[in-house]
């Protein structure tokens, strides 16, 4: 796949995890809470607070998708925040398995996968300093 492919999808991909980080995840929690939910039954100011985070990281992801090759530094943190958060979840599912196994297959999975698409979509070239400004 060529550089220029790989942005195309990457757009693509951008918009796609921006609108289900800004619209998904809540649904997400409420159909799926064994998979979704970390503090199911009743409010949890936790998911709000992480359901904030991610919608805003969505919206910037949309943005960014305008222009890829200006905001790596986004994407990679991207990338790199959602190994690190599953991974942390990932143990976590594993340690309280009866409360949390669920997650393996939910949230930890889609972490995951939305760092492997991003990462494989990433140009392999380093932008000349005209595309990156």
């Amino acid at each position: 796949m060529t550089d220029s492919d790989r942005l195309k999808y990457l757009r693509v991909a951008l918009l796609l995890t921006g609108g289900i980080f800004i619209f998904g995840v809540w649904p997400l929690t409420i159909v799926w809470p064994s998979g979704w939910s970390w503090h199911a039954g009743g409010r949890s100011e936790y998911l709000e607070m992480i359901m904030g985070i991610y919608a805003t990281l969505g919206v910037f992801l949309i943005l960014a998708a305008r222009d890829p090759l200006a905001h790596l530094s986004l994407i990679w943190f991207t990338i790199w925040s959602s190994v690190v958060h599953g991974a942390i979840m990932g143990v976590q599912s594993l340690v309280e398995p009866d409360r949390h196994l669920g997650h393996l297959w939910g949230d930890v999975l889609a972490l995951f996968i939305v760092a492997a698409v991003l990462a494989a979509l990433m140009p392999t070239k380093k932008p000349s300093a005209r595309s990156a400004s």
